[in-house]
């Protein structure tokens, strides 16, 4: 810097050296100022970003990097998350399952399906990251735990995807996330339409479906019909729809010659006009059982079989549990 300044204060007349001197100085400002900031940074860095005390010796590492990557795994594996998927023309709830990787069961019981068969092209699915299916707790007191030992999946897994310990007390009416488990097969056939066979094996028409109709004995008044009625000829077998138990066979006004079978899940079926009766009440008959042949007796106008469903008590469209 003394330099410089002698330059300045010299009596300069040559052009070149004074602008050699006003390098110098421009020069020498810049290395002051560089100078002073990494010392500021230098003081700076004193209080912010300190290591800890040295040692030695070399600190203990974990030399496994798997076991370093996979620390959380277990966690991760029991994680469960939704995504939404809309249903597409020539969807079908199994190809969906198939796409995400999780089961039929799991997404009818996901998105609470009672049949199917109705699933609509635009409506929206929301599809778990893991198979398994929602339980509804139907008593005070019933566990993780227990639950899993019904579906026979794993109670710990069961606990950690629903944020619980494996002996939590549950209320009934609560529900969660059962994973790896699978509906009881009566629920997924009701479900999917496939729980009765038809009664009838050969050819019929569906001379009346079920629901409202105008009344084939009354003109102008509107009745409900509680079943389908199978037009086919005079004499055709009738078969149980279900394996089950005969409760009753005779002859009534409406329905001419019945059988009535109760099966299991609380469903019962009724076969009416038959021209004859194969059974006894006490009888246990199969999908193979003729119980019956089809007629025209009682309240009818030709020969069919009028066929009803009962799920506890209340008849129930038999169209939608036929295979």
């Amino acid at each position: 810097m003394k330099n410089i300044k002698i330059c300045f204060f010299m009596n300069i007349k040559s052009k070149s050296l004074r602008i050699i001197c006003l390098s110098l100085l421009v020069l020498g400002i810049c290395s002051g100022i560089s100078f002073g900031i990494a010392k500021a940074m230098k003081k700076s860095a004193l209080g912010k970003g300190v290591g800890g005390l040295e040692t030695e010796s070399v600190p203990a590492y974990n030399d496994s990097l798997s076991g370093l990557s996979n620390s959380n795994s277990q966690e991760n594996d029991v994680l469960i998350t939704y995504q939404t998927y809309r249903v597409k023309q020539g969807d079908m709830i199994g190809f969906i399952a198939d796409e995400f990787g999780v089961t039929q069961d799991t997404i009818i019981s996901v998105n609470n399906i009672k049949q199917s068969r109705l699933i609509q092209v635009g409506q929206y699915l929301k599809i778990p990251s893991m198979p398994g299916i929602i339980y509804t707790v139907k008593k005070d007191g019933e566990t993780p735990s227990s639950i899993a030992d019904k579906y026979k999946v794993s109670a710990d897994k069961t606990a950690l995807v629903n944020s619980m310990t494996p002996t939590t007390e549950l209320n009934a009416g609560s529900s969660l996330f059962i994973p790896d488990a699978e509906l009881d097969w009566v629920t997924r056939q009701e479900i999917n339409g496939d729980l009765f066979h038809k009664p009838v094996h050969s050819r019929y028409w569906l001379s009346s479906p079920y629901g409202w109709r105008d009344s084939p004995f009354s003109t102008g008044k509107r009745t409900f019909h509680g079943g389908m009625d199978m037009a086919c000829a005079n004499g055709t077998p009738i078969y149980a729809a279900l394996d089950g138990k005969v409760v009753a066979a005779g002859y009534n006004a409406t329905y001419g010659n019945y059988v009535i079978i109760s099966h299991h899940s609380g469903y019962k079926t009724l076969y009416g006009h038959m021209s004859s009766i194969n059974c006894r009440v006490g009888n246990f008959v199969y999908t193979n059982t003729m119980i019956g042949r089809v007629g025209s007796t009682g309240m009818s106008t030709g020969p069919h079989l009028h066929f009803t469903v009962y799920k506890n008590g209340k008849s129930i469209n038999p169209t939608t549990v036929l295979n």
